[in-house]
C-alpha cells in the first residue's frame, strides 16, 4: 500500500475512535452507545457523509473536537445532522465545534434538508469560552440559526445524555425533542450550581432529568427507554414529517382502523360521564399509526400524528378522562405549539371536541390562563392547512373557540348526534340565571325547577337546532366519522390561505 494511502487511513481509523477507552467503557457501563454507532443506526447504510472530520487532527486529545456533522439518509431521505461524540471532553463544545456546528446549519438552511442534532455534551468547554461563548459566530449564532431555520425545515434534537446551560436552549428551539430516561438531563444550573446560588438541594433527575421535562416542564416531548429506542422513535416521527416548508409529508400504505366496538357504544349518553377518547381516536385512524407529541405533558389534551388512508394529519382532542377534558395553561401551551408545527409543514388538522371549557378560579388566574388560552386561539387562527372540527359531545365556552370553531377559518365544522354547543353547560347556566330563584326554593320544588330550567336549556342548544341555523355545517353519523373525514381531507389537500402580511403578529405570552 501506498504510504501516503496507509498514512490517511491510519489517521482516519484513530480520528472515528473517538477519545480514550476509559469513556468508552464508561458508555457502556451507563448502556449508553457510542457516537458512531448511534449513527449507524439512524441512518441508511454506506449513506453517511462527513463534513470536517480532520478538525483538531493534529491534538491527539481532540479527535473531531468531540463533534461529528455531515448528511445521511433516513428511508432514502437526505437530512443534515450534528452529533456529540461523549468520549471527547463530554461532547463539550469546542472552538472547531460550534464552527462545524454552524457550517451544518447553514447547510441545511441552504439546501432546505431537515437537521438532527445528538445531543450527549457537557455544553461550552469552559476553558475555551472566549473563543465558543461570545463572539458574533460562536455558540449564540447557534440558537440564532435555529429561530431562522423553525417553520422551514423540522429540527430534531434527541437527548442522550446531559444538555445543560446554554446549551439546553438547543432543544428548546427545535420541533421535536426525544429524551432518554434515566440518561438525558437538560438544566441552566446543575445541582451543584444550584445549592451554592439559592441554597436549594436536589437531584439531577429532579432538576432536569428526561422524565420530568416529559412530563412536567413540557420540554420533552417523547420519552425513550434506551438509545436504541430513542433512534427508533426519530425513524417513526420523521416519516410524518417533510423535508422542508414547500412540501407535504409523504403518504404510506392505507390500513383500516383497529378492531373495536361501535363508536356509538364508545360516547356515553351522559355528557359528564368521562370516557376514552384514543378509543375513539383508534376507529377513526389508520391502524397502529397513531404516534403521540408530549404524551406525558397536559394529559387533558391529546396532541399526535396518524393517518387516514395513508395521508397524514395531526390530532387534537379532549380527553374527558383527565381533568374533565378541560384546558389548562400546560394543554393550551401544549396545543399552541403542536398546531404551529402542523401548519408549518402542512399537516391537516383534525379536532375532536368534548371540552366543558377553559379551567377557571384564582389559581389559573394567576398562573395566566387568559394570556395561554389566547395563545392557543392564535394557533388555530394562524394555521393556513386544512381545519375539520368534530363536535363530540360537548363544547363550552372558549373551548370552542380553542378547539376550532366556525369562527376561526375552520373548513368544516362536522357534529355527531351527541353535540352541545353553548357558552356553558345546563347546570351551570341555570344557577348563573336563576341563582335568586333557586335559593328562595327548597326541597324537591327546587329540584323540579332547576329539572326544568335545564331541560329548557338543553332544548335550546340542540344540535339540530343549531344545525338548523348553520351553526355547524354538517350532522353525521357515529359510524361515518372516518368516511367523512378522509373526503374532505381529500378535498381540501390543495387548499390555499395566505395569512395577510405583516412584519410579525404578536402573540400572547
Amino acid at each position: 500500500m501506498d504510504e501516503r494511502q496507509e498514512k490517511y487511513l491510519s489517521e482516519l481509523e484513530r480520528i472515528q475512535k473517538g477519545g480514550p477507552e476509559k469513556y468508552h467503557l464508561s458508555l457502556k457501563k451507563q448502556n449508553k452507545l457510542f457516537v458512531r454507532d448511534r449513527l449507524n443506526l439512524l441512518f441508511d447504510e454506506s449513506s453517511i457523509l462527513e463534513e470536517g472530520t480532520f478538525s483538531n487532527c493534529l491534538d491527539p486529545e481532540l479527535p473531531e473536537d468531540g463533534n461529528i456533522v455531515g448528511m445521511a439518509k433516513i428511508n432514502g431521505r437526505l437530512v443534515c445532522f450534528a452529533a456529540a461524540d461523549f468520549t471527547v471532553k463530554a461532547g463539550s463544545w469546542g472552538a472547531k465545534g460550534v464552527r462545524k456546528l454552524l457550517y451544518i446549519q447553514e447547510k441545511a438552511l441552504s439546501m432546505k434538508l431537515p437537521i438532527i442534532y445528538l445531543v450527549d455534551s457537557a455544553g461550552a468547554r469552559i476553558t475555551d469560552q472566549k473563543d465558543v461563548f461570545p463572539g458574533r459566530n460562536h455558540i449564540g449564532r447557534v440558537f440564532y440559526n435555529q429561530i431562522e431555520m423553525s417553520g422551514i425545515i423540522p429540527q430534531i434534537t434527541i437527548l442522550f445524555g446531559v444538555s445543560p446551560a446554554g446549551a439546553a436552549y438547543l432543544p428548546a428551539f427545535s420541533d421535536l425533542v426525544i429524551m432518554v430516561e434515566g440518561k438525558a438531563s437538560a438544566f441552566l444550573g446543575s445541582p451543584r450550581m444550584v445549592e451554592a446560588v439559592i441554597g436549594e438541594k436536589v437531584s439531577l433527575e429532579d432538576l432536569g432529568g428526561a422524565r420530568m421535562h416529559c412530563k412536567v416542564s413540557g420540554l420533552g416531548d417523547v420519552l425513550a427507554a434506551d438509545d436504541t429506542h430513542a433512534i427508533e422513535l426519530c425513524k417513526n416521527y420523521f416519516a410524518f414529517l417533510p423535508q422542508n416548508y414547500l412540501e407535504k409529508p409523504a403518504p404510506a400504505a392505507a390500513k383500516e382502523p383497529s378492531e373495536g366496538r361501535p363508536i356509538a357504544e364508545i360516547i356515553p349518553h351522559n355528557q359528564n360521564q368521562p370516557f376514552d377518547m384514543y378509543e375513539l381516536i383508534h376507529r377513526i385512524i389508520d391502524e397502529g399509526s397513531f404516534l403521540e407529541y408530549k404524551a406525558l405533558f397536559a394529559q387533558e389534551l391529546i396532541t399526535g400524528w396518524a393517518r387516514i388512508k395513508g395521508e397524514t394529519v395531526g390530532i387534537v382532542a379532549n380527553q374527558s378522562k383527565v381533568k374533565g377534558g378541560t384546558l389548562f395553561v400546560d394543554s393550551s401551551d401544549k396545543g399552541a405549539r403542536f398546531i404551529w408545527l402542523c401548519s408549518a409543514y402542512n399537516i391537516p388538522l383534525v379536532f375532536l371536541a368534548d371540552i366543558p371549557g377553559y379551567m377557571v378560579g384564582s389559581q389559573v388566574e394567576r398562573a395566566g390562563i387568559i394570556r395561554h388560552g389566547a395563545k392557543m386561539i392564535s394557533a388555530v387562527s394562524e394555521a393556513t392547512v386544512p381545519k375539520i372540527t368534530v363536535i363530540v359531545r360537548k363544547c363550552y365556552g372558549a373551548g370552542l373557540y380553542a378547539m376550532a370553531g366556525p369562527a376561526f377559518g375552520t373548513d368544516s365544522v362536522l357534529a355527531l348526534p351527541t353535540a352541545l354547543i353553548a357558552v356553558m353547560g345546563p347546570e351551570a347556566a341555570v344557577k348563573a340565571v336563576y341563582s335568586n330563584k333557586i335559593d328562595e326554593l327548597e326541597g324537591e320544588a327546587k329540584l323540579a325547577f332547576m329539572n326544568q330550567k335545564k331541560e329548557e336549556y338543553s332544548d335550546n342548544i340542540n344540535i339540530y337546532g343549531l344545525a338548523s341555523e348553520l351553526i355547524v355545517d354538517q350532522l353525521i353519523d357515529f359510524e361515518g366519522v372516518r368516511k367523512e373525514l378522509s373526503y374532505r381531507l381529500e378535498a381540501y389537500r390543495n387548499k390555499e390561505r395566505v395569512w395577510p402580511q405583516k412584519n410579525n403578529s404578536i402573540h400572547p405570552v
